[in-house]
């Protein structure tokens, strides 16, 4: 049976361009703070509902009538 032409990371073989990016990726996420990663998972998932309205949907009544 042939042996694979891959080899253990350690034994000097370059790194494929995919493993190069996932490293850089994974670098520049530890460097960013917490807020800006926040921020950035708040803006991925917006509008994750409906929006808020500012205007009330309750429909205003009149006062009670009183029985006499």
């Amino acid at each position: 049976m042939p042996r694979s032409s891959v080899q253990h990371p350690s034994h000097g073989a370059k790194k494929s361009p995919a493993v190069r990016s996932l490293e850089r990726e994974q670098r520049l996420r530890a460097k960013k703070s917490k807020e800006e990663q926040l921020q950035e998972g708040l803006e991925d998932t917006f509008p994750a509902s409906d929006p808020i309205s500012i205007i009330s949907s309750s429909i205003p009544g009149g006062p009670k009538k009183r029985k006499h």
